[in-house]
């Protein structure tokens, strides 16, 4: 008896098996049918848009969806960023507007949303918009470190600069970054402001606070340089001046005209031709020859400053050297000879009009006159002096 009991069941266990298998199979048909059915028809019509570059179309089902289906705030996210990436910001703002007006987004989805928003209103030039809500950001500690970096962007294009000030030196605690080269630039864009008012007093303030703040920045030392310059305090102009150099001796032709002037004013253009003559040796450009070059002319005279230019351009041929010869040969030639130097140096004047003088580090911009931030990348203190033949 027992053992038919056994037989029996070893005969069910395949049955049971099977059946098992099948109830399983029809459960996972069920859900990949309930799963479908939540997709809602508007949604590949909608993706059917998209892939036939049918983007006004899109927009507007995507839109209507978000008054039925908030599971697609992701979908939607995504795709106003796929808007704005392609310059469609019109476009973009529509789906992140929609988003932020629904009532059923959780405090993470509306955050990021806002943060997409702002973002659009950035690339439109609409800065008070998105100022607005990158502050509600920081201030609902979400997506902080991004909106503290857009915010340093707004203030930097709208000039505020103690609201850059302030927002940097919040960044730093944040990020855990040190961001002194560009709060020094900000003083420094302070300072400007009041010397342009006649505040002397309240401009030293922020040169002094931003050299202490980064004790490389050549523009406060520049800035330094210029107001005791302007006060007739010659010393005290060279001590800045020659600091600049010490600091980065790139931004040297940046004072070599002013420290000349302080020097003639003082009276002492012999010890400032030795200084000169220091910096030619360790410095690879052409402006400390040319200014070097003028003095033995001035004091020494023309023969030898020929002889000193004609010397140092095997050394370094630059086109602006060769134009300097080329002025002193001309003060000299007559006839045939002079014609051909004419044309000479309308082509060495050519090329100083053609090629750009300064580049940024960072970029590559190209610039006919000095930036303290570049134009194009927004870096501070990237932009100096072309080298090479046709610069520097």
């Amino acid at each position: 008896m027992v053992m038919e009991g056994v037989v029996i069941l070893f005969l069910l266990l395949p049955l049971a098996a099977v059946s098992g298998w099948y109830v399983a199979r029809r459960q996972y048909v069920r859900e990949r049918k309930r799963r479908a059915g939540n997709i809602p028809p508007e949604y590949l019509k909608g993706l059917n848009f998209v892939l036939n570059e049918q983007q006004d179309k899109a927009i507007e089902v995507f839109i209507g969806m978000l008054e039925v289906d908030s599971a697609t705030v992701e979908t939607h996210l995504a795709l106003g960023n796929l808007f704005r990436r392609r310059g469609e910001v019109d476009r973009a703002i529509r789906i992140h507007q929609n988003l932020i007006a629904r009532p059923t987004l959780d405090k993470e989805q509306r955050s990021l949303a806002l943060l997409e928003l702002g973002t659009d209103y950035m690339r439109s030039g609409l800065l008070d918009r998105a100022e607005a809500l990158f502050q509600e950001l920081v201030d609902s500690n979400q997506y902080t470190e991004q909106a503290l970096r857009e915010l340093l962007d707004i203030y930097q294009q709208e000039k505020e600069w103690q609201d850059a000030i302030s927002i940097a030196r919040r960044l730093e605690a944040v990020a855990g970054e040190r961001l002194s080269l560009e709060v020094a630039q900000f003083n420094c864009e302070l300072a400007e402001l009041e010397l342009a008012g006649g505040a002397e007093k309240e401009a030293r303030n922020y040169i002094k606070r931003a050299l202490n703040i980064d004790p490389k920045c050549v523009r406060a030392s520049i800035l330094e340089g210029r107001l005791e310059q302007q006060q007739g305090k010659y010393k005290g102009a060279i001590r800045a001046y020659k600091r600049v150099v010490r600091q980065d001796i790139e931004y040297l032709p940046e004072v070599i005209e002013p420290m000349l002037a302080c020097y003639r004013e003082n009276g002492r253009l012999e010890e400032f031709m030795e200084y000169l003559s220091e910096l030619v040796t360790g410095h690879t450009g052409i402006t400390p020859v040319l200014y070097l070059t003028r003095l033995i002319e001035e004091l020494r005279g023309t023969d030898a400053a020929v002889n000193f230019i004609s010397e140092q351009l095997r050394k370094r041929p630059t086109v602006r050297g060769v134009d300097k010869l080329i002025n002193y040969i001309l003060a000299r030639a007559d006839g045939e000879l002079r014609t051909n130097l004419e044309s000479v140096k309308e082509v060495t004047g050519s090329l100083q009009e053609i090629n750009s003088t300064y580049k940024c580090r960072q970029c590559g911009f190209d610039a006919m006159r000095m930036h303290w931030q570049c134009p194009s990348c927004k870096h501070w203190n990237t932009i100096k002096r072309v080298h090479g033949v046709t610069g520097e």
